[in-house]
């Protein structure tokens, strides 16, 4: 299956916004637990932009990322046992559902559904996802991060196989990743682990999400100091942790990041399936 022709739906503006409320009261359930746990954690990405931008989502966004060092993370998915409200969520990752092959985790929603395009043959479990980005720290001596960067790639598409054997732009590439496809994700995983546990005997410089594309300006990971020295910022109403120097953070990664895209460039996942909390009237 191309992802070209896989039935994507675009959801209305009504349905965004429901869908961005499921994720806020996902955010704060992940909140309560890491406060009362005392785990440190921060927005990421667009859901930083966005509390800095719009005081709340960015309006076309349908997602919702946080960021937090390995340690904390490993704190997080313990707590997650016993505090989290398991009728109305679940956390994800590979030790909580075997299917489940990206290199970080991700809080679901029970009773809830949204698959985008292209992943809909995937055995893990579904429903609507905030992603949880765990850093972990990356060699200082550039030659050896180029073997480490290397290493992080074969992992990654070691995962994404079961995803880009339907989706890959050409039939020789999709032989690639069927292939590919043929070493178990378990295997894959241990060596994942085993990285991470190398990669933060000594804590270094800068941190990355080993299983997440680097972009070429900053290939040698992101400063620590975003990750550990935190704040607190308006979101959605509601009080969140963010890097201390948001500012310095949102600038390497978007750089005039208050300035919002032309329209051409404000995008979002396609999806294919996508039912709300108690509306499960398949779309």
């Amino acid at each position: 299956m191309n992802q070209s022709k896989a039935h994507v739906y675009t959801l209305s503006a009504a349905e965004l916004r429901e869908l961005q409320l499921v994720l806020l009261d996902m955010l704060i359930e992940l909140d309560r637990i890491c406060r009362k746990n005392n785990i440190r954690y921060c927005l990421d990405g667009g859901t930083l932009l966005g509390a800095v931008r719009h005081k709340g989502f960015i309006p076309w966004d349908d997602d919702l990322d946080v960021v937090i060092t390995r340690e904390e993370y490993i704190k997080l998915r313990k707590a997650c046992e016993t505090d989290l409200d398991e009728n109305k969520f679940f956390f994800q990752d590979q030790t909580t559902d075997s299917n489940y092959r990206w290199g970080y985790g991700r809080l679901r929603r029970k009773n809830s559904e949204f698959i985008r395009v292209g992943q809909e043959h995937m055995k893990m479990k579904t429903g609507i996802f905030l992603d949880i980005f765990p850093r972990d720290n990356v060699p200082d001596l550039k030659i050896i991060y180029f073997f480490h960067n290397l290493y992080c790639y074969i992992l990654r598409k070691l995962l994404y196989s079961e995803t880009g054997m339907f989706t890959g732009s050409n039939p020789m590439v999709r032989l690639c990743y069927r292939l590919l496809y043929i070493i178990p994700a378990s295997y894959t995983f241990k060596k994942l682990d085993g990285l991470a546990a190398r990669c933060n005997r000594k804590q270094r410089k800068r941190m990355r999400t080993l299983t997440f594309p680097m972009l070429l300006k900053r290939q040698f990971g992101y400063k620590r100091e975003w990750f550990e020295e935190t704040s607190e910022i308006m979101f959605e109403g509601q009080m969140f942790f963010c890097a201390k120097d948001y500012h310095g953070y949102l600038k390497d990664l978007y750089g005039d990041y208050m300035t919002p895209p032309p329209l051409e460039k404000r995008h979002w996942h396609p999806v294919s399936k996508f039912y709300l909390p108690k509306r499960k009237e398949e779309i």
